[in-house]
């Protein structure tokens, strides 16, 4: 069971990051009629919504674009930053949504926050607790199994969580570069939603994959549970 959720979660994840990729790439060669520039949709974003300290900056890693809510900087890639098509913008202003969504202590980013650290810890028990119990025999099936669920959980409820930030950071991105007039018309508007819903099904395939191992692990538990009783 557990390589056919192997599989299953790794042709999953790959198509998000192949659909993702593609409308990056695709919108990235299609320049916005307003001609501004992520950085400049980003920074107007931050104006109009009264917030001064957020720094935006600059990094070469390509669409490694993030808000940083801890330090308060909003890191755009060069594509992003100085870039004028529709990719650029919805990026940019995708981004500049979660610094909106930090003013507004907007509960589940709030909550993601806090799960940070809960969750980098339950990522390194499902990465190194099947090779120590390879190793080390220490740990029973039904302890290994119980650890690897409740691990599983935490990233679950994790990337549960994630959605919402997610899906309402690109609401807030659409709503604000047509609002502010950086994109203009269906067509442009139309190629920003592509980018941004293509962005999101990555996190969708990250729940669906940590839902997944979750109940690899768990069910087994169940299993062997009856067939004790």
């Amino acid at each position: 069971m557990m390589i056919l959720i192997c599989i299953i979660t790794l042709a999953i994840a790959v198509a998000a990051q192949w659909q993702v990729k593609r409308m990056y790439k695709r919108f990235s060669l299609i320049p916005s009629r307003s001609g501004y520039t992520g950085a400049e949709a980003a920074r107007a974003i931050l104006q109009t919504a009264g917030i001064a300290d957020v720094k935006i900056l600059e990094h070469e890693q390509i669409m490694g674009d993030h808000y940083d809510p801890r330090n308060k900087r909003l890191v755009l890639s060069s594509q992003t930053y100085h870039g004028t098509s529709l990719a650029a913008l919805g990026v940019a202003a995708h981004e500049a949504g979660h610094a909106l969504q930090h003013k507004a202590a907007y509960a589940p980013l709030q909550l993601r926050m806090a799960a940070v650290g809960v969750t980098h810890f339950a990522s390194q028990m499902v990465a190194i607790l099947p090779l120590v119990g390879i190793a080390t025999g220490l740990l029973s099936s039904a302890t290994g199994l119980t650890i690897m669920a409740l691990a599983w959980s935490m990233i679950m409820v994790f990337n549960l969580v994630t959605l919402p930030v997610e899906f309402d950071a690109s609401r807030r991105a659409r709503q604000l570069l047509t609002q502010l007039g950086f994109i203009t018309g269906r067509a442009e508007q139309n190629g920003v939603s592509q980018v941004l819903n293509a962005a999101a099904m990555t996190y969708v395939a990250a729940f669906v994959t940590s839902l997944l191992y979750m109940l690899g692990y768990l069910l087994p538990l169940f299993a062997g549970g009856r067939q004790r009783s």
